[in-house]
């Protein structure tokens, strides 16, 4: 396995210490940003040997914050479970300076021999922390309104009126940091934002990297560029400081990304707006957040006597994930001390990719049940390229509407080349579908999971019969028999990002790659699982009066489960999928009870039905 994406994170860690600090108070500009990088590495062979890392040393932490990241008060917190969800201690904002509130902490450790009994480490709590969410103030978007155009386009009236209950939780979602948070950031978790944004919802109460681009979708259903605007401003600014876009809003997510969706987010707005001035001054820092993915997930693959450059999630970082440390530190436990480390950069990788957790990186491992045996980094994953093949073909044509041809070039044939790549590595003729790679036993994971077919919703493949096999595919793995969504994948192992549950943005890498497609059957198929999909949201919406971030799909539609919190109400990404949906199939979809049901056999006849009903005068 090539070692360039630990050196190059090392040496980001070092020189990442400053900007910390300093974050929200100013940001470095695209150009020096670059430099900054440029400099990494000449020094970086020296850094890892200044280190003495082998592969089973002590990786450097998430962030240098001794108490949201690192360091004796956070284990002892955190073990101690004072809180049913971890994450709700490292978003708790401090009353003082970090440096009073750590050696109040060691005074008050070693008057109890470095192990404080419960009641005074919760007084303790108390005294320096605040509650969380204090940092943050409820924000009704500005540009939100009555009555977008999109609800005159839905037939059915129970969907309509559904449809503008779900325009209206844009003001619920929406937040604003407080001024205090740039004034003195080092009391928060928080990272400052300048511009308002929408949150995922429930224990998400700051924004995150792949959600927004499923919120920003709905936002535009709803007439309100100017958020997403603002929110795409957001994430530009956190690129120009960190080089990249972290998963989340706060410093335990900073060395960790998530699918890299800017530059769609990007084409999304600008073809909304056709706003070319903001897509002219923020182009180099869209090309910078590139960069960090090209120079630090980078992995060499090697077949038919080629080798191949893809990308892959990896997290250099140590120590268990601030936001779930109990649930980390237990786990690794269960292994060899020389293994622990491994693990949470493991961890972290499946956080990186969105999935956290699932069958998906557990496959390989010595027991493909257990989450100790994640091993998210060995993967070549499909969805993964497909973003970034996209993102390439984009830039491309960005920078060929700017009159740059040189770059619109480079980017040209770096979607070419990973065209390519896809094809010879990811691509299996025989199943008719893509596949993640698994680096170390050198063979694809043909399991079933719809980040599978992301290459059709990113356009990426040349071949027009694709469509055609990847419809096969579908149904030799009976996936068109679910009635109320896409499943995670076929095995059932507790991890949330597996079966029973089904999620919002994979029924649209779905439904919206065969839409795409000229194949009128290959339409007729995304429209029926497009119908399954809305009729299962609002169905528990009609029952609950919640969208939720997932659904369990094994006994009708209801609120998902597994993994390692509690399903969350809200919810961004879904309520974006569902306007989506109610905008592209609105003339046709229906708020009945009798969801679809579609044997392999039944396509053609479905197709003939929805042609013949297409012929009757409306």
């Amino acid at each position: 396995m090539p070692q360039t994406w630990t050196l190059a994170a090392l040496s980001r860690q070092v020189n990442q210490a400053a900007p910390q600090q300093a974050r929200g108070v100013r940001a470095y500009s695209t150009a020096t940003a670059t430099a900054t990088t440029m400099h990494r590495k000449s020094w970086e062979l020296g850094l890892l040997l200044l280190l003495g890392l082998g592969s089973q040393g002590a990786l450097p932490p998430p962030c240098d914050s001794q108490i949201y990241c690192h360091g004796e008060l956070l284990h002892q917190v955190q073990m101690a479970k004072l809180y049913q969800d971890d994450k709700q201690f490292v978003d708790m904002p401090l009353n003082s300076a970090p440096d009073q509130v750590l050696q109040r902490f060691r005074e008050l450790a070693a008057t109890h021999n470095q192990s404080i009994p419960l009641e005074q480490l919760r007084a303790f709590i108390q005294e320096h922390f605040q509650a969380g969410g204090q940092e943050l103030q409820p924000w009704t978007p500005e540009d939100w309104k009555d009555s977008p155009q999109f609800l005159q386009k839905i037939s059915d009236p129970k969907l309509r009126a559904w449809g503008g209950k779900l325009h209206e939780l844009w003001k619920r979602l929406g937040k604003k940091v407080k001024p205090e948070v740039l004034s003195h950031p080092e009391q928060f978790s928080l990272i400052y934002a300048a511009h308002p944004f929408i949150v995922p919802g429930g224990r998400f109460t700051e924004f995150y990297y792949w959600d927004s681009y499923w919120v920003m979708e709905g936002l535009l259903l709803s007439e309100m560029p100017g958020t997403v605007k603002g929110m795409l401003q957001n994430f530009l600014e956190l690129v120009r400081i960190y080089g990249h876009v972290p998963n989340g809003a706060r410093v335990y997510y900073l060395q960790r990304s998530q699918p890299p969706l800017l530059t769609l987010m990007m084409d999304r707005y600008v073809s909304h707006t056709n706003d070319t001035a903001f897509l002219r001054d923020s182009i180099g820092t869209l090309a910078l957040e590139l960069d960090f993915w090209t120079q630090n997930r980078i992995v060499s693959v090697s077949s038919g006597g080629k080798s191949y450059v893809l990308n892959h999630y990896a997290v250099p970082y140590g120590g268990p994930r601030p936001e779930s440390y109990s649930k980390d530190a237990e786990l690794a436990n269960t292994l060899p001390e020389g293994d622990r480390e491994t693990l949470w950069a493991e961890l972290k990788a499946g956080a990186e990719s969105g999935w956290d957790f699932s069958s998906r990186w557990l496959v390989g491992g010595p027991n493909p049940k257990l989450l100790s045996s994640t091993r998210t980094s060995k993967f070549v994953p499909v969805d993964l390229n497909a973003f970034l093949c996209q993102a390439e073909e984009v830039m491309s044509n960005f920078y060929s509407s700017l009159g740059n041809s040189i770059q619109a070039t480079k980017y040209r044939n770096l979607w070419q080349q990973r065209l390519a790549a896809m094809k010879a590595i990811l691509w299996d003729e025989e199943k008719g579908a893509w596949f993640d790679y698994d680096l170390e036993n050198r063979k694809k994971n043909l399991e079933f999971y719809p980040s599978n077919l992301t290459p059709l919703w990113s356009g990426c493949f040349s071949d027009p019969n694709v469509v055609d096999k990847v419809l096969k595919y579908l149904e030799d793995s009976q996936i068109l028999t679910y009635q109320y969504g896409i499943p995670t994948s076929l095995q059932n192992t507790g991890q949330q990002w597996d079966f029973p549950n089904a999620w919002a943005p994979l029924q649209d890498l779905v439904i919206r790659g065969l839409a795409k497609s000229p194949s009128p059957r290959a339409q007729e198929v995304a429209f029926q699982l497009a119908q399954n999909w809305v009729r299962t949201n609002f169905e528990v919406y009609s029952r609950d009066s919640a969208m939720y971030e997932k659904y369990d799909i094994s006994n009708g539609g209801q609120p998902g489960g597994g993994g390692e919190y509690e399903v969350q109400e809200g919810f961004g990404w879904t309520n974006g999928v569902v306007l989506m949906l109610l905008e592209r199939y609105g003339d046709r979809l229906s708020s009945g009870s009798q969801t679809v049901f579609l044997q392999p056999h039944c396509l053609t006849a479905a197709l003939l039905l929805s042609l013949l009903l297409g012929l009757l005068p409306q």
